[in-house]
């Protein structure tokens, strides 16, 4: 483990992922290692986190949020006039960028009142009190379509299953043996110091258990004919190296 943080408990996943990146690249920079990949749950979906990591030239396998949708059901995206085209083949133009609720960039798409005027889809495209059809599509749609691309290739499938086998059993780890199933400490700093204290022991661990792993396999292929020149010189210092020379030398 190279880094660990809290967070308040009102703050998005995906809003910590920024500084979780940040102070990762610092630690592995330190080491002379770089980031070339990033591996989440879906819970670090956004599109300002696909658009950062593209900017930094790291490849994103963060799944894509069920509430992504793409765009309007039964309307075809024209990239060159940036519009959107509804099945009566009228358009819905590009007008704004605004913020949504959740506090996130979108691009808001219009027609006119006299494009959906007498349209036998109105009842079911606008409801009763819209008079024109608007839409509201995610600022970063291309970083989604790029990210869902990825994650639909061998590779992206590959490293789901490394999170599941190398990533999800530190949290099992350190929930269930190192006292981070609940934090019982007032402030986010103390907090912050508990999870910095059960990360050093886990990584303790796995160092003793590496260190001793080498030194053992080390034993077991140690060449014969070094030992026997070992026992030898034993039996050298002992002065019993003529009675055992014919058959050990």
């Amino acid at each position: 483990m190279v880094h660990t943080q809290a967070d308040l408990a009102d703050h998005k996943d995906s809003q910590c992922l920024p500084r979780i990146l940040q102070e990762t690249k610092e630690r592995l920079s330190c080491f002379e290692l770089g980031l070339q990949a990033l591996l989440a749950d879906g819970a670090y979906c956004s599109g300002e986190n696909y658009a950062l990591l593209e900017k930094l030239k790291i490849q994103a396998y963060i799944p894509v949020h069920g509430t992504y949708k793409g765009g309007p059901e039964g309307f075809t995206y024209d990239e060159q006039e940036d519009c959107w085209i509804c099945p009566q083949g009228k358009k819905a133009t590009f007008r704004k960028i605004k913020r949504s609720a959740q506090d996130s960039l979108q691009r808001q798409y219009f027609t006119t009142r006299s494009d959906c005027k007498g349209c036998p889809l109105k009842d079911t495209c606008l409801g009763k009190k819209q008079k024109e059809k608007k839409i509201d599509i995610t600022y970063y749609r291309k970083e989604y379509e790029r990210a869902i691309e990825r994650l639909d290739s061998r590779r992206a499938r590959w490293m789901k299953k490394k999170r599941s086998s190398t990533v999800e059993p530190v949290f099992g780890t350190l929930i269930n043996y190192m006292g981070l199933s609940k934090l019982n400490t007032r402030g986010i700093l103390s907090a912050d110091k508990k999870m910095l204290c059960a990360a050093c022991a886990y990584n303790l661990k796995k160092w003793i258990n590496f260190c001793f792993q080498r030194r053992k396999t080390a034993a077991l292929v140690a060449p014969v004919a070094a030992v026997q020149a070992v026992f030898c010189l034993f039996l050298v210092k002992l002065d019993l190296a003529g009675k055992f020379r014919s058959s050990w030398c």
